[in-house]
């Protein structure tokens, strides 16, 4: 949520007029964030997020959208949407598709308890059960084919030891199959900057434009490989447990993902260890840039490779 594309006020205030939504009184950029240029907005009449998108597809667009909007309906703590007069919901600002979506109240939590990370595995199940209904489908964006091109893109920039690593860890997934996994709508990104808290409950979840249609397991690692690791890079059992567990009570994994666990946070420590190495290796410019060190995805992934708690059993749900 870097800014890349800052539009003026003139400009920001006339397209504010083509919503129901009162006159532009001032905006702010967010720093946080690697991929679009957010501003927090706010009018006469509310408070609001806009999204300009610099390098999705606008084509691509309308799938994140209506996922949020979907999943808002279900009652899930998603931005909505908001439908300008003509009740669209993607518009044009400063030559980049832009969106204006609800702003949710809360802030992150950055260093997690026990208890929070119950409650993001409870959500996080939530979610992929309201997702069985959308109708839309479009892949993960950042799944098997864009990691060969990352990939391909990093590996002459990288030290000898991490290009072996890189190259080991591709030929590692090439052959997971992942077939008989339970797959559906996933967040993609689900990262505690990305959960907001209102006291001790979720009042937000946020930035859904890595989403796409992928194995559900997926979703479940990346969450795990943020929200319960330790200061070595290896996952705190207490918290992996409760995070597995609350989320297992309300989806029960299968036989399938329990066998590709291992494989899945491996999976999800190298797709985050390749976007962090791309904005470090070949970044672009922005007004306000957050560049995060790619190393401890890296430390991620060694320490996925050499050990990985089990997911719960079917007897343990509560």
């Amino acid at each position: 949520m870097s800014v890349f594309t800052l539009p003026s006020e003139e400009a920001l205030a006339r397209w504010v007029d083509g919503y129901a939504i009162g006159h532009l009184t001032g905006f702010e950029g967010i720093a946080s964030g690697v991929q679009n240029s957010n501003f927090f907005v706010t009018t006469t009449l509310g408070r609001y997020v806009l999204t300009l998108f610099e390098d999705i597809a606008r084509a691509d667009l309308p799938y994140y959208l209506h996922l949020m909007a979907h999943l808002a309906r279900h009652g899930l703590p998603a931005p909505a949407p908001i439908a300008n007069r003509d009740n669209e919901y993607l518009g044009t600002l400063a030559g980049k598709p832009a969106v204006l979506v609800s702003r949710l109240n809360g802030a992150s939590e950055t260093n997690p308890d026990i208890q929070h990370c119950a409650r993001v595995g409870a959500m996080l199940a939530g979610l992929h059960l309201a997702g069985r209904t959308y109708g839309r489908r479009q892949p993960n964006p950042r799944g098997p084919h864009w990691r060969t091109r990352a990939a391909d893109l990093l590996r002459p920039r990288l030290p000898a030891d991490e290009a072996a690593l890189l190259d080991d860890e591709l030929r590692f997934q090439a052959v997971v199959d992942l077939s008989r996994l339970p797959a559906g709508a996933i967040h993609g990104d689900l990262f505690r900057d990305n959960v907001l808290w209102a006291d001790d409950f979720i009042g937000g979840v946020i930035d859904f434009y890595f989403a796409g249609h992928d194995a559900l397991l997926f979703d479940v690692a990346v969450t795990v490989n943020d929200w319960c690791d330790a200061p070595a890079g290896e996952l705190d059992p207490a918290h992996a447990d409760a995070l597995l567990v609350a989320y297992h009570a309300a989806r029960p994994f299968t036989d399938a993902e329990r066998a590709a666990w291992p494989a899945m946070l491996r999976a999800a420590a190298l797709r985050f260890w390749l976007s962090r190495a791309m904005d470090r290796h070949l970044p672009r410019p922005g007004a306000m840039v957050l560049v995060k060190d790619p190393a401890e995805y890296r430390d991620i992934l060694r320490q996925r490779i050499h050990s990985v708690p089990p997911l719960p059993a079917s007897d343990t749900r509560r």
